[in-house]
């Protein structure tokens, strides 16, 4: 019997179509060059992304600054709303305001996409908001990489991670080492939930009501819960960065992210002195109030789980805290005295 010649099986009947990779690679190019800097060297497409140190030169020590990051499950609630363009923002605010507490200026930016099935639309879509967010923090995106993955996930899947790398001169790096019993402690207002605490939101307001998730909402200022809840993470970069390099006396800085301001101001916070933070001294945004109440957190663990409102907290004397509070109102952020430092163990405590 003569053995029948066996058919080719290509990449793409593997499921990996190289052709809607390059049409995504074109899509992407222009949101990818409106995040130039100067010093970036060269175009996306190659094996690395360039960008040149001459930045440093006028630096007495410059140290590089390296923060990676995700999305989370607020990925989910993109990808069943079918909303993708500002889920790139959350990604870069997470990176980019990471490295900003040490003082650093975010350079550059790469992010990695893994999708089930690549689609060019979804994708230009993902990455018009990388670049928003790189142009929020003043970055340049310079690399990344989108990887199909058949098989392994579903057509419609896809997650995202991000590598942010910045600069500070070492001499004027925050490190907390200077924070005293009498310092205040300022909170810039963080734009809802950001992207932490989504795998618990998800559960108390999203699951079995999905057609509610669109309705417009009078305690939402018409606005639907869907939209509410994708509010993109602010960045904190450009107005932070102004002011410090107008010589503010900022002593510590503190990216409030998963764990709340319990387990992240305490981070700033050196030995033998406690942040203590006065609850109802701020705003805390509708859309967390909901989710508190449709899980019956307790103070507590609300705020160990959501930002509860302050996205970024500062620590400074008491006597620059006015100025400081006053410039950054100037550009733009909304800032509240939410606590002030006393002698302790290093932790968060409640009044």
């Amino acid at each position: 019997m003569t053995e029948q010649p066996r058919q080719p099986i290509t990449y793409r009947d593997a499921g990996v179509d190289t052709a809607e990779g390059a049409r995504a690679v074109d899509r992407i190019r222009e949101s990818v060059r409106s995040t130039r800097r100067p010093e970036v060297i060269g175009d996306i497409g190659g094996f690395g992304g360039l960008f040149s140190a001459a930045a440093f030169k006028d630096m007495d020590d410059p140290v590089m600054v390296s923060g990676t990051d995700g999305v989370g499950t607020k990925l989910a609630l993109a990808q069943l709303l079918g909303k993708h363009d500002t889920v790139g923002i959350d990604l870069v605010a997470m990176c980019s305001n990471d490295i900003l507490v040490s003082g650093a200026e975010p350079l550059f930016f790469l992010d990695y996409i893994a999708i089930g099935k690549l689609d060019s639309d979804l994708v230009a879509s993902v990455v018009s908001g990388i670049a928003e967010g790189c142009r929020q923090s003043g970055c340049a995106l310079i690399g990344g990489e989108m990887a199909e993955h058949p098989g392994t996930m579903e057509p419609g899947d896809y997650d995202l991670s991000g590598f942010c790398v910045g600069v500070v001169d070492r001499p004027k790096m925050l490190t907390g080492a200077d924070v005293a019993a009498g310092d205040v402690v300022l909170g810039l207002a963080s734009s809802g939930l950001h992207s932490n605490g989504f795998s618990l939101v998800r559960r108390v307001l999203v699951e079995g009501a999905e057609e509610a998730l669109a309705v417009p909402r009078v305690d939402l200022g018409g606005r639907s819960l869907g939209e509410a809840l994708l509010d993109p993470t602010r960045i904190y970069v450009k107005p932070v960065l102004e002011l410090l390099r107008g010589g503010a006396p900022v002593k510590a800085l503190a990216h409030i992210t998963g764990g709340g301001i319990t387990e992240n101001l305490d981070r700033s916070l050196p030995e033998g002195c406690d942040a203590v933070v006065h609850r109802g001294s701020w705003k805390v945004p509708r859309t967390i109030e909901l989710a508190v109440e449709a899980a019956g957190l307790d103070d507590d663990d609300a705020y160990k789980t959501f930002n509860m409102g302050i996205g970024m907290a500062l620590i400074c004397a008491e006597r620059d805290a006015a100025d400081i509070a006053a410039k950054l109102r100037e550009l733009g952020e909304t800032v509240y005295e939410i606590g002030e430092i006393t002698e302790g163990t290093g932790k968060v405590v409640y009044r």
